[in-house]
């Protein structure tokens, strides 16, 4: 069978893509193992070797994976580029991690003790509509270079760039079996990587509610999972801040990609002595963001990834608690305007679901305790910022705010050398880093006896 695949921009079709069913992701995973067993025989150094070339692959086709995410996604021309570079980036750091993977002497009594890094086997990632490539690449690197093969299950709606990264694997040398996309949808694809016996390991990056059942089925064989899910992050700006630069970027925390970004900054906190000040400032920013076509070089924002998407956007948005609003195409094109909310209700869902859109709400606070108990008040906990001059006070508030991704006087979430993921209902386990292969090995230990 094949699905349709539409365009956010032009809500034209795009392209068709095969629809697996249970038998043919079977057969896949079954190909899976074969390559698994092959792959991790390879020497370190060849493996090393055919990864880097897998990122040059990447490296060339840049411009190309990039006008393929503008089409498919609504991603804008600069996003996309970033995205397939990350996908390169990440392929050459793990690349550089193959060789250096290895294990423990441990000194004990009447013999020697050893410890080896070995792989778990066949992997399953499974990833999102909302970042494509540069979420797939956090899972298969890392899973690559540790000797796994890997099945990839894009998002239904959004798989061609994954198959495009597919056919660079395989021209780079990566054997076919040992990196495959499977599309389709993830009630069917996704939950038979899950509970195949075979899949050792499960990737999953989504929201909770489908992270609650790939942890519960997984549960079932014992099978071990990297989560990365919700969020509704806190953007905490005090009264010693620079308020310009703090406005100036605040809208790139929440509108980037549209909102749709589990690391968006939905909640602004800021506090009363400065917020009349602050929030002039920042209506400013928002009303100058440049929401256009997204293959333009200017575009700043693009459309939302489908109209029923748009509808649950909207529903969160009450006019009544309308600060004020960006501005939009109309037409043709999954568009929402970026849109600033005064929640009073601490109760209101619009503070404590998260939207996936470019909506945020603004909160007051008069201290640091009460920043951080706003900032806590949520079954989230992924990512963050605060905005401070006063070093110490910015260090207290890192370390009493319930997030596994925080910044000082910057927006940024995620580095591929520094390791990402959630507290709370955000997620479990932590992806990217230097110790990110560790994922995808199990450790067996040796002793030797000189007796």
């Amino acid at each position: 069978m094949l699905f349709e695949v539409v365009s956010p921009v032009t809500e034209q079709v795009i392209a068709t893509v095969d629809e697996l069913d249970p038998v043919d992701t079977e057969r896949r995973i079954v190909l899976a193992q074969k390559g698994f067993e092959s792959w991790r025989k390879v020497p370190p150094g060849k493996r090393a070797e055919l990864l880097r070339s897998f990122a040059r692959k990447v490296e060339e086709s840049i411009e190309e994976l990039a006008l393929i995410e503008v089409k498919n996604s609504g991603h804008t021309i600069s996003n996309a580029r970033w995205e397939a570079n990350n996908v390169k980036d990440v392929l050459y750091y793990y690349a550089g991690a193959v060789e250096r993977l290895s294990g423990l002497q441990i000194p004990v009594a009447g013999g020697i003790d050893v410890t080896f890094k070995e792989p778990i086997g066949v992997v399953g990632i499974i990833v999102p509509w909302n970042f494509p490539m540069p979420i797939a690449g956090w899972g298969f690197a890392p899973a690559l270079a540790a000797g796994c093969s890997v099945v990839l299950k894009p998002a239904e709606i959004t798989p061609l760039t994954a198959l495009k990264i597919a056919e660079l694997a395989y021209e780079s040398g990566i054997p076919e079996n040992v990196f495959q996309v499977l599309t389709g949808s993830g009630s069917v694809v996704g939950e038979s990587i899950v509970t195949n016996p075979l899949v050792k390991k499960i990737v999953f990056t989504g929201s909770t509610k489908v992270g609650v059942r790939i942890q519960t089925l997984a549960a079932q064989q014992i099978k071990p999972v990297t989560l990365e899910l919700g969020g509704k992050s806190a953007n905490v700006v005090f009264e010693d801040a620079d308020l310009e630069k703090a406005a100036a970027t605040a809208p790139y925390s929440v509108f980037d990609n549209a909102g749709q970004d589990c690391c968006a900054r939905s909640r602004l906190l800021v506090q009363e002595s400065v917020f009349d000040t602050f929030m002039e400032y920042f209506e400013q920013s928002v009303k100058s963001v440049r929401v256009e076509n997204p293959e333009l070089e200017s575009s700043e924002m693009g459309p939302l990834i489908s109209g029923s998407h748009r509808q649950k956007v909207d529903s969160y948005v009450d006019e009544e608690n309308v600060m004020f609003r960006g501005h939009c195409p109309t037409g043709t094109g999954y568009w929402y305007p970026p849109t600033v909310l005064r929640v009073e209700d601490k109760n209101s869902k619009v503070l404590k679901e998260e939207i996936f859109g470019p909506v945020v709400s603004v909160q007051v606070f008069r201290g640091e305790e009460e920043a951080i108990l706003l900032a806590n008040d949520s079954e989230y906990g992924l990512s963050g910022s605060i905005w401070t001059s006063n070093l110490g006070r910015g260090i207290r508030v890192a370390q009493g705010i319930e997030s596994g991704n925080l910044s000082i006087n910057s927006h940024s979430s995620v580095r591929y050398w520094t390791p990402f993921g959630g507290y709370k209902r955000s997620g479990l386990g932590r992806e990217l880093g230097p110790n990110a292969t560790d994922a995808f090995c199990e450790v067996k230990n040796v002793f030797i006896s000189t007796d």
